[in-house]
């Protein structure tokens, strides 16, 4: 399998080359030059295996040429041992249509778990026995954070260096980063919103300077290994629910379109997917894009579900690079004059063809609240707010009555339990898994929401190391 970045000039890479690049040299995201095709039979022979072996089903041929089965069944066996129940991603179901496909199971309570247990498998192999050393730089709103940092603290060869927007992450978000103490840990808390962050990274990999210094890689949902990792839970859902004999509606919480996008993955790859509800808060410039073609960033405004406070959804360009047939000048383009502009409009002719799978919807802070009681109440379920989100949009969605709805429970409700507790009147616990987290040393830099000085830090820090 060859990867091509979104914006067409970067080098070609197989899977190692582009797992360890993360972002493409030309600004562009790594896609595979084609999607793998399943047949129906071969889905329903899913039906009867474990999580493991379904990630092998479904990733092979993404990595081939690079691992074997043997290789890849090893590494997932790996990364999906450490998760506290044995379905790995479970459904649990709401009522008579509704299910929560619970993704909090691994270490750190959060889907980004999933798939960055395995990346952090990935780099390992990549890197075993050479003299190649990686400096990941990541932003994160919240979760991406603490689960790429469990993923490679004490690693050989890696440093990682994670940017949060200050104050903008849950106490728990926060601690589960900052309590890592590994020397190849660097947290950085930012002053500013987790778009200036992940504007920050992104100009770090295309910066000439600083690429000389360090070799950088990427382990945001900008790297393709990573998405690749989230297209399993689709099939795995999809197949107890009846698929592909029977078509299955998800409802994704998102704010960077990169769970979203991995479910649009399954559906090119095969599998009968009646819907994608694109599930955002009130900063639902993905809902304006869906909806009225208006792709314009605004102002980010802090909210309960401080994840998807995002204004700017980098994965986006992966499915607008699909709608234009594939032109990487066209979206050099596009990607130019949103850079420009912050804003941008998406033609018709390639909105008309996301709305063939594709519906949104922007929840407000009420309306979440009322899905985190309706799920308390009704279906005996106490969520996060933000798999709230993703449950008032599927309970929203217009879709026929015998097609079930999942919706992608994102993190473990005690990971925001002010919010729960505000909803429900329940203070959801920690679980015994994360011991005494708030009685752990922290400890993390603080930096101006200024380039340079996040760029300095960055390359004395990496020389050091």
């Amino acid at each position: 399998m060859e990867y091509i970045s979104t914006r067409g000039s970067a080098p070609t890479l197989d899977f190692r080359a582009a797992t360890l690049a993360g972002l493409a040299s030309d600004g562009g995201l790594y896609v595979p030059a084609k999607w793998p095709q399943m047949s129906a039979d071969e889905i329903r022979a899913l039906a009867g295996l474990d999580y493991a072996e379904t990630a092998v089903r479904i990733m092979a041929p993404f990595v081939e040429g690079v691992l074997t089965e043997d290789e890849l069944r090893d590494l997932c066996r790996a990364a999906y041992g450490r998760f506290s129940h044995d379905a790995v991603t479970p459904l649990v179901q709401l009522n008579h249509r509704h299910w929560l496909l619970e993704l909090f199971h691994g270490p750190t309570l959060a889907f980004k778990d999933v798939a960055l247990q395995l990346l952090g498998q990935l780099f390992e192999k990549f890197l075993a026995g050479g003299d190649t050393n990686i400096t990941i730089v990541g932003a994160t709103s919240g979760d991406t954070g603490s689960a790429a940092i469990e993923a490679v603290a004490g690693r050989e060869h890696i440093q990682i260096f994670m940017l949060h927007p200050e104050g903008r992450v849950s106490d728990v978000q926060r601690r589960q980063m900052t309590t890592v103490l590994a020397p190849n840990v660097h947290n950085i808390a930012i002053d500013g919103s987790f778009d200036d962050a992940q504007a920050m990274v992104k100009r770090l990999f295309g910066d000439e300077e600083a690429r000389g210094q360090v070799n950088l890689s990427a382990v945001n949902s900008i790297n393709w290994a990573r998405l690749m990792a989230q297209v399993v839970y689709y099939f795995y859902a999809a197949v107890r629910l009846g698929g592909p004999d029977r078509p299955v509606a998800f409802s994704v919480p998102t704010g960077n379109f990169g769970d979203v996008f991995a479910g649009y993955v399954a559906a090119q790859m095969g599998l009968p997917i009646a819907r994608l509800v694109v599930a955002t808060n009130v900063n639902d410039i993905l809902h304006r894009a869906l909806t009225s073609g208006d792709y314009s960033a605004g102002t980010v405004t802090a909210t309960a579900t401080p994840s998807m406070d995002i204004q700017v959804s980098s994965n986006f360009e992966r499915l607008l690079f699909d709608l234009a047939g594939r032109d990487g000048a066209a979206i050099t383009g596009m990607m130019g004059e949103f850079d420009r502009n912050r804003a941008m409009s998406i033609p018709a002719d390639m909105l008309a063809g996301a709305r063939g799978l594709f519906s949104s919807a922007s929840i407000d802070g009420d309306t979440m609240a009322l899905a985190l009681r309706w799920a308390q109440e009704k279906g005996g379920q106490i969520i996060d707010p933000h798999s709230a989100v993703g449950l008032a949009a599927a309970r929203a969605l217009e879709i026929d009555a015998d097609i079930p709805v999942v919706t992608l429970a994102t993190a473990h409700p005690a990971k925001f339990r002010e919010a729960v507790e505000r909803a429900t009147g329940v203070r959801p616990p920690l679980p015994a898994r994360l011991g005494n987290l708030f009685d752990r040393e922290e400890r993390y830099s603080r930096l101006p929401g200024d380039y340079d000085a996040v760029k300095a830090f960055v390359l004395a820090e990496a020389a050091r190391g």
